[in-house]
């Protein structure tokens, strides 16, 4: 029997106009004298991102967990895209540190993530109404993946074919993804969607799963040149993210090692390749690249960093080529020296900001899950790599 029983930290005070000000003063100016540092000690700061990913867990009003914390307006709803894959570093955290906490609190958000779908297998974002969304399904699909296989409960692989349903009937007649998308366009970060379905084509297998997975990844290998992507951003016409990018390699790369399928490997390797030229010797990367690898952005996207991070640790475990080592290292030690893991504020002690500084254009003046959640994954590679 799964119990859902978890320790739960106190909820921190909602902040104030004043508190929320102090705030972003604070960060302000340790952001404007922020100097990068290296040889940090990888395993306090990824001490304090569990807790701080804990503490989001406890500040939702579900049992989801919350979207993060904004200097905008304090602690935001639970997010169930990320809670999704959060689900998952929480299995991680469990399994390499011993942690019956995170534990529970796993097996909690993956009973809630069934709990809030659609009827049609989809998930939704209530901010934008009742509509499944592809990418979001997608990232609960995973959570749910791994929660089947740690834990052979039926209900949550019924509800990951569920999703694979719904995820292979709004496709196209081409089996791509181009409508049920963020801004109803497509996007080649799906390639990270369609490794959870072919994921699940792996337990339960069905044909029209693998060729929907394998359609989007052949369109998302499509739209590369030179190791960079066109329509990979948010909104047509952008610069994606180095989240947006590390996203569509991530998905290729992965399906590319599950399918054994070299052509999606060699698309991913030649982005993760691309990238490591534009890492500045203190490991800043660009907030942001345009399909033809121009930087954009004075700032950097310290998700895509915690990202970029492990898909070199990846390619580094597979092909012993150091340079993937040293760019993942370097990478993530930048992350390391943004995060703040001794004030007082319990509110953002290790947590990662969506961007540094604080107020470049990701997710700007906020601590997003996500940003968290990829640099305890990124974390746990590198340990287990050194």
């Amino acid at each position: 029997m799964l119990t859902e029983r978890r320790e739960m930290q106190p909820k921190t005070k909602p902040p104030t106009s004043l508190n929320l000000l102090q705030s972003f003063s604070d960060r302000a100016i340790k952001d404007v004298f922020f100097k990068p540092q290296s040889d940090l000690e990888v395993q306090e700061h990824l001490a304090a991102a569990i807790q701080w990913l804990k503490r989001a867990h406890d500040q939702s009003p579900d049992d989801g967990v919350s979207w993060g914390y904004s200097l905008k307006g304090g602690w935001r709803p639970s997010y169930r895209e990320t809670s999704g894959y959060i689900a998952e570093t929480f299995f991680d955290v469990a399994k390499y540190t011993q942690d019956d906490d995170a534990w529970q609190r796993t097996i909690t958000i993956s009973k809630w993530l069934v709990k809030v779908q659609n009827k049609d297998g989809s998930i939704s974002d209530p901010r934008y109404g009742d509509k499944g969304i592809v990418f979001d399904t997608g990232q609960v699909l995973q959570g749910l993946i791994r929660a089947y296989e740690e834990t052979q409960e039926p209900d949550f692989l019924q509800a990951a074919e569920a999703a694979g349903d719904w995820l292979v009937k709004v496709a196209d007649e081409t089996g791509r993804w181009t409508k049920n998308t963020h801004l109803g366009i497509p996007h080649v970060y799906n390639t990270r969607v369609a490794w959870q379905l072919l994921k699940l084509h792996t337990i339960s297998p069905n044909a029209d799963r693998e060729r929907v997975g394998r359609a989007n990844l052949d369109w998302g290998v499509s739209q590369q040149k030179d190791g960079w992507f066109d329509q990979c951003a948010f909104r047509a016409g952008e610069a994606p993210f180095t989240h947006n990018i590390a996203y569509a390699i991530r998905g290729l790369l992965e399906a590319g090692y599950l399918m054994n399928d070299q052509k999606y490997i060699d698309a991913a390797t030649a982005g993760a390749k691309a990238m490591i030229p534009h890492i500045a010797a203190d490991g800043f990367i660009a907030g942001q690249f345009d399909s033809n690898g121009k930087p954009e952005g004075n700032y950097c996207c310290l998700t895509g960093n915690c990202q970029m991070g492990i898909i070199w640790l990846k390619l580094y475990q597979q092909t012993g080529d150091r340079s993937y080592y040293e760019a993942a290292k370097s990478s993530l030690q930048y992350v390391m020296s943004s995060q703040d893991i001794h004030t007082s504020d319990l509110n953002i002690r290790g947590a990662i900001k969506g961007s540094q500084p604080i107020w470049g254009k990701y997710t700007r003046l906020s601590y997003p899950n996500w940003a968290t959640k990829f640099f305890i994954d990124g974390l746990f590679l590198l340990l287990k790599l050194q």
